[in-house]
């Protein structure tokens, strides 16, 4: 599942790419693609015809278009991306060859020799319009109200999130995976930030200290940035850039997918474990585990 750096990456490139053109036709290939738009493919693509896109926006993993409404200062409804697990939203020459998995096609009312394509192999995400939550002039759809801010967000509360930190009988992995307290956080930068702040996944969250959670999230903000800086983790041809290109921070992770090999601060094999449907990787001398 693409994190927080994987979706910030497409988001930069649509707007470098998308933002201020003119929807022109919207062409439906398969309709899991727009499932969670419950009046359908054909009121779909009526609504995004002829509509002009704004500056695409972010909280946590999802993304969102504003479709511009004439005469008002906030949009009227905004276009939902979720990327799932396989999602792709690509910029491509009319011309190029039909992705195997292409799932909905936009082309644009301008000169621009350039379409945008949903394409998703496993066709868990999808695309939808939605109310924008009232007064909000970015736009952000109702149903993602509940989505926390990001930690690269200004506006993340930092005191707010220690007190909730404080307040959960949770373990710190858990914590950071629930995306209404903190968002864009998944498995691969929740591992390298605790390795880094030297946090055994386990770790209650009401142990941490104030200074101790300040420090998980500087290093959960180094990670992220770190990754964006390489266009975020790829693993395989399924997580690329809206120009189909992949990104290089799986190069210098320090702990996730690092099972047996040796531990970059003290050289101890590193381990994993199975963890809620997924996998934990930790240094067993540098990470140690909670007392029970």
């Amino acid at each position: 599942m693409p994190e927080l750096p994987e979706v910030e990456v497409v988001r930069r490139g649509l707007e470098r790419w998308i933002r201020g053109r003119t929807v022109a036709d919207v062409q439906i290939l398969h309709p899991r693609a727009i499932r969670r738009h419950l009046a359908g493919p054909d009121d779909f693509a009526a609504q995004l015809t002829g509509r002009r896109l704004a500056a695409a926006h972010r909280r946590g993993k999802y993304l969102w278009l504003p479709l511009e409404a004439a005469g008002q200062d906030a949009p009227d409804r905004s276009v939902l991306a979720h990327l799932g697990m396989s999602g792709q939203l690509l910029v491509q020459p009319h011309e190029a060859p039909d992705e195997k998995h292409l799932r909905i096609r936009v082309r644009f009312a301008d000169t621009l020799p350039t379409e945008l394509r949903f394409v998703d192999q496993r066709t868990f995400g999808g695309l939808s319009l939605h109310d924008p939550v009232p007064g909000d002039f970015e736009g952000l759809p109702d149903v993602i109200a509940h989505i926390a801010r990001d930690p690269l967000d200004p506006a993340f509360d930092e005191a707010a999130f220690h007190a909730a930190l404080r307040r959960r009988r949770t373990t710190v992995k858990r914590a950071l995976l629930d995306q209404s307290l903190i968002s864009g956080v998944g498995n691969i930068y929740a591992d390298e930030a605790l390795w880094r702040s030297r946090l055994h996944y386990d770790r209650p969250t009401a142990t941490l200290t104030r200074p101790r959670s300040a420090e998980l999230l500087t290093h959960i903000r180094e990670v992220m940035n770190e990754a964006l800086a390489v266009g975020g983790t790829s693993f395989d041809s399924l997580y690329v850039n809206v120009n189909g290109e992949s990104g290089y921070f799986d190069r210098s992770l320090d702990a996730y997918g690092r099972e047996d090999e040796p531990c970059r601060r003290c050289g101890t094999p590193m381990r994993r474990r199975p963890w809620m449907n997924r996998s934990s990787y930790f240094c067993p001398r540098c990470q140690r585990p909670p007392r029970v």
